[in-house]
């Protein structure tokens, strides 16, 4: 198994956040500095900052509703609240599967899986996440239809296809629904900014078919093995 798959799986850091830590030197097997690409067996002697990482790992997963003012991370190193911050007590070394802004709320996946996270996450899955989003004042047809179609975000930056639907509108402000199947940083935000339209309020309502059906806002709870098998199988 690769090192950071090893890590993710102990609810370390995601993939990526393993690959930022193996490079930092803090992670060693068998008492050599681990590198990008190793390889661990059960066999192997693996640290983090001078403790040992056990091989036995239990999947845990959480559903969360996350609120305004969480960063989606493990720590944070100016004190600011974290999502960790929500789980119950308890709760393993899991980690955020993605990631919504600080200003962001709605539905955020925690869990120790790299692989299941991995895929949620991995642009080649293209699976389908759904927004809520609202703006101030109304919306034309032609710029939908640009967010429709892909628009520039960044400089050589394109935001694929997506499907946007007005829900609400009245002289102060719109509601929409738009399904994306990629997660760029701040994709919707980018989006909305380049019709001229800021992003006043924006909500993650599900993944997949999966909801936060009775979940409020702030709360979390573990993941069925219904829902955990449907994720898995998306």
């Amino acid at each position: 198994m690769r090192i950071n798959k090893f890590l993710a799986e102990q609810g370390v850091a995601s993939r990526r956040g393993s690959d930022e830590i193996i490079a930092s030197g803090r992670v060693t097997i068998n008492g050599k500095t681990a590198k990008a690409g190793d390889d661990v067996t059960d066999d192997d002697v693996v640290m983090l900052d001078g403790k040992i990482l056990s091989h036995k790992v239990k999947f845990e997963y959480y559903l969360l509703n996350k609120p305004k003012g969480y960063l989606c991370t493990v720590s944070d190193d100016k004190g600011r609240k974290t999502v960790m911050d929500l789980l119950p007590d308890g709760a393993g070394r899991v980690f955020p599967v993605g990631r919504l802004d600080y200003d962001t709320e709605g539905m955020l996946l925690l869990t120790n899986d790299g692989d299941l996270a991995y895929r949620l996450t991995a642009p080649q899955s293209e699976i389908s996440k759904t927004y809520l989003v609202r703006v101030d004042g109304s919306i034309t047809d032609v710029q939908l239809n640009r967010l429709r179609a892909g628009i520039e975000i960044a400089p050589g930056v394109m935001s694929k296809k997506c499907k946007v639907t007005v829900t609400e509108t009245n002289k102060k402000y719109t509601k929409l629904r738009v399904v994306l199947t990629e997660g760029k940083n701040r994709e919707i935000r980018k989006m909305f900014d380049a019709i001229g339209k800021p992003v006043a309020f924006l909500k993650r309502q599900k993944i997949g078919e999966l909801t936060l059906s009775g979940l409020d806002r702030g709360a979390v709870r573990r993941l069925t093995q219904e829902e955990v098998f449907y994720l898995k199988n998306l």
